[in-house]
């Protein structure tokens, strides 16, 4: 073989290695370039995604402070009609103080009983049981009998119950009284 020939071998080889290298970094650099496009694509789509979460946390933000506001609202509210109905009810007692046929603590009684209310102490307008438990008798200092007051209250009905035992622990009265629940 000629000299010649060799070099021209070698060279087309050497052509053909350049040829090779040139399109397999061509298209590299093509998959890197998709690459990029679609690592911008996520990159968009994420900041989509966190502008909405920031809008929809700012929203959820809104809607608490408005519920934190309407609830302060409601117990300021409800404060001042407990400070009214004390009022009605301190201008019934005073009432019954100017009345000389009237005893005050029967009129607190009664517009306790009225307003379906045993204790106004106890009730600040929630659900719940209050109770009270006393001894009560004639002068006499044998008579032992207890007399037990519970009152519970759900959203629509406050219910009243009264009964008394005697001094063996029997039940010898027994009174439940059911009251609609008023909004006050």
């Amino acid at each position: 073989m000629d000299t010649g020939v060799i070099v021209a071998i070698i060279v087309g080889a050497l052509i053909l290695l350049a040829l090779l290298w040139l399109l397999a970094r061509a298209g590299r650099q093509r998959r890197h370039e998709t690459r990029r496009v679609e690592a911008r694509e996520i990159r968009r789509e994420a900041e989509v995604g966190r502008a909405q979460a920031d809008r929809t946390r700012a929203e959820a933000d809104a809607q608490a402070a408005e519920a934190r506001r309407q609830d302060a609202l409601a117990r300021e509210r409800a404060a001042s009609a407990e400070e009214q109905h004390l009022e009605a009810r301190e201008r019934h007692i005073e009432a019954a103080r100017r009345d000389p046929d009237a005893d005050p603590d029967e009129a607190a009684a009664e517009f306790d009983r009225e307003r379906g209310r045993a204790d106004t102490t106890a009730d600040t307008g929630t659900t719940g049981t209050t109770g009270t438990t006393g001894t009560t008798g004639s002068n006499d200092d044998d008579d032992e009998s207890v007399q037990h007051y519970e009152r519970t209250s759900d959203s629509d009905v406050e219910r009243e119950r009264r009964f008394e035992r005697n001094e063996e622990g029997e039940v010898v009265r027994d009174e439940q009284y059911e009251h609609p629940r008023t909004n006050r």
